[in-house]
């Protein structure tokens, strides 16, 4: 039964962590709401393309060093 008292003191611990962190963020959004931004914005980072000459770059040069780590074994 001690791990189950554990277990509810942290999430009592992490429910009190989640309030503050609530009303901080609602903070910052009145902030930004008080200085003229509206909108709530999430900027993601765009997906990174590797073109296919890259690729096959990379897989040449893969297979060069493993190329090398057998010739070494022999």
């Amino acid at each position: 039964m001690h791990i189950l008292a554990a277990i509810k003191r942290e999430e009592r611990r992490l429910e009190k962590q989640l309030g503050k962190l609530q009303r901080q963020l609602s903070g910052v959004r009145a902030a930004g709401k008080a200085l003229g931004h509206v909108e709530h914005e999430v900027f993601r980072a765009k997906k990174r393309v590797m073109s296919a000459a890259g690729r096959a770059a990379i897989v040449k040069a893969a297979k060069k060093r493993w190329a090398k780590v057998r010739a070494a074994k022999k």
